[in-house]
């Protein structure tokens, strides 16, 4: 199958990833109450935000102090002047103008870019990609478990994190939150909710026929009346996880529910449409629809874990990049290496991360794509090990596998 063609691709369901998906969409998992935190100590909150498609870090992030840029982007490049300049970062790199919110959070020390980043994959076929994204392996097809969930399954079990799950959302949890550790699906709702004496009755059901399953809707229950506190379970209109409206409600949702006391510390959601081959669009378009999506959905997690946010890292990631060149259909292909983002009250923000490799015909990879320079799993390793006080050994052994050679990246977090 050529690496273009694969947007078709789907992986069969497993027991756990089908029991996965009905907990989403009963909203169901394990979440007893828990007493506060240590007085004085971090209660820290993660949440990772997966772009499926491949965003395009040349437009999202573009480097317009480099003098091979312009020529690259015929038809989409963007521009230091005009009504719709560029946002300035650094005087080299600027940002998007879909996205004031996170140039506001960029200048006040909550964000930091990490540019000319990727997985170790590179291939360019989005399953593929995205399963090494999320597994947190060296290579596709190594494990049904993500790298969040061993995360938490190597905690000590009397850590906050690991008595409260990760909440995975969407009708099947993204693969990095499945494993072993208890996972809280949620979907946001789109309907009227099963009444109480239908509940009860397909309990009953279950417990005849389906233990595994009737001990997963009892627990959805509990988790239900979570949702119900936080106001996340009323049913709303708005469009799909590709819509800006879709997205800024995804993340109204997640924010509540990770916001709460007894609700989960680590979270992952996924929004789709990033696959921008044709008629991706400059300062205006599809491309920065999305943006102004994302920039929405960052500042519906400011506001709705205002309460938490000076413990809360936001990290904003994709499977792979685009190609540097525009294609005959004024957009771009699939890539190599592209941006991430760290939003939050944790982040030690207003920072350009990148070693950038340039972009002449001979410093692309494979003369088409951004060369990758920074491996993104050092940035989530540096992130995850200050948030949670995860040692290297536990990351590069557990969470990361096969990855000692690959340091935590230093000083992310305040």
């Amino acid at each position: 199958m050529a690496a273009d063609d694969d947007d078709c691709e789907r992986m069969t369901p497993s027991r756990r990833a089908v029991l996965g998906a009905a907990s989403a969409l009963f909203a169901w998992s394990y979440m007893p109450k828990f007493a506060h935190a240590a007085a004085g100590a971090r209660d820290s909150r993660f949440l990772l935000v997966v772009l499926r498609g491949a965003l395009d870090g040349l437009s999202a992030v573009p480097p317009l102090g480099d003098p091979d840029y312009a020529a690259l982007r015929e038809g989409i490049a963007l521009g230091k002047d005009g009504p719709e300049a560029a946002l300035p970062l650094d005087g080299f790199f600027y940002l998007h103008p879909a996205m004031p919110n996170l140039a506001r959070l960029y200048a006040s020390g909550q964000a930091a870019i990490v540019h000319a980043s990727a997985t170790g994959y590179r291939e360019r076929s989005h399953f593929d990609g995205q399963d090494v994204l999320e597994s947190g392996q060296g290579g596709p097809g190594k494990t049904e478990s993500g790298w969040l969930n061993r995360l938490i399954a190597s905690l000590p079990p009397g850590e906050a994190v690991s008595r409260h799950g990760a909440l995975g959302v969407g009708v099947v949890p993204p693969l990095v939150v499945r494993g072993e550790a208890p996972v809280l699906g949620w979907a946001p709702p789109r309907m009227a909710r099963a009444g109480a004496d239908l509940v009860q009755r397909l309990g009953d059901l279950y417990g005849e026929r389906d233990p595994a399953l009737a001990l997963v809707l009892k627990r959805a229950i509990e988790t239900e009346a979570i949702a119900s506190r936080q106001g996340a379970e009323q049913p709303r209109g708005g469009g799909g996880p590709d819509s800006a409206e879709g997205m800024k409600r995804i993340a109204e949702g997640a924010a509540r529910l990770v916001g709460a006391e007894d609700g989960p510390r680590i979270a992952a959601l996924a929004f789709e449409g990033w696959d921008t081959h044709a008629n991706e669009g400059g300062a205006k378009g599809r491309l920065a629809t999305l943006l102004g999506g994302l920039d929405g959905a960052l500042a519906s997690f400011e506001s709705g874990l205002k309460p938490v946010w000076k413990d809360t890292a936001v990290m904003v990631v994709t499977e792979f990049g685009r190609t540097a060149r525009v294609n005959g259909t004024v957009g771009t292909d699939h890539g190599t290496g592209t941006v991430a983002f760290l939003v939050g009250g944790a982040v030690r923000g207003r920072r350009m991360i990148a070693d950038w490799p340039g972009l002449r015909p001979e410093q692309l990879h494979e003369q088409r794509d951004l060369r990758p320079t920074t491996d993104i799993r050092a940035v989530a390793k540096g992130v995850v090990a200050d948030l949670f006080g995860l040692s290297g050994p536990v990351l590069a052994e557990k969470v990361f596998p096969g990855t000692g050679d690959l340091r935590p990246m230093q000083g992310l977090v305040v």
